[in-house]
């Protein structure tokens, strides 16, 4: 009997892995601070599309964050219940939910200016490091969503 080559099935041969792996490592040292927030990450970046464009409907939203509506609903559904956003139907066409950030959001803002800075000091990368781990990032979601299309 041939004896297969199983290497393509070892945890170290997988690019995905490091990608999870840091993922949920950088995840977390956003925790304590999304904690004094009252934000989940998934929130906290929500919040971040919002405080850039005041409103988006959400399927815009979802475009932005690679998120789908299912995993949207419930976000933006326990985001208003905490008073961060609203949610309210376009009046040009009511099928379009729009959101915008409420005072509440606003001034959530304030609180969270410095998150960036307390995580990136956790994540010890020399700028130009960063910078290109970022664009190769982004080159591989690019890749995968046009695949998608």
């Amino acid at each position: 009997m041939e004896q297969l080559n199983y290497d393509s099935l070892k945890l170290e041969n997988q690019l995905c892995f490091p990608l999870y792996a840091a993922s949920r490592e950088v995840i977390k040292q956003y925790r304590p601070y999304l904690d004094e927030l009252n934000l989940t990450y998934t929130q906290y970046i929500t919040m971040m599309v919002l405080w850039e464009k005041k409103q988006i409907n959400v399927k815009e939203l979802g475009n932005q964050l690679f998120l789908d509506s299912g995993t949207l609903t419930p976000l933006l559904k326990s985001m208003e219940a905490k008073g961060f956003v609203r949610r309210s139907r376009s009046t040009l066409d009511e099928r379009i939910l729009l959101v915008e950030v409420t005072e509440k959001g606003w001034e959530l803002k304030e609180k969270a200016v410095s998150v960036p800075e307390k995580v990136g000091s956790c994540i010890k990368l020399e700028a130009e490091e960063a910078l290109a781990l970022y664009q190769l990032l982004y080159k591989v979601i690019a890749q995968i969503h046009s695949e998608d299309k």
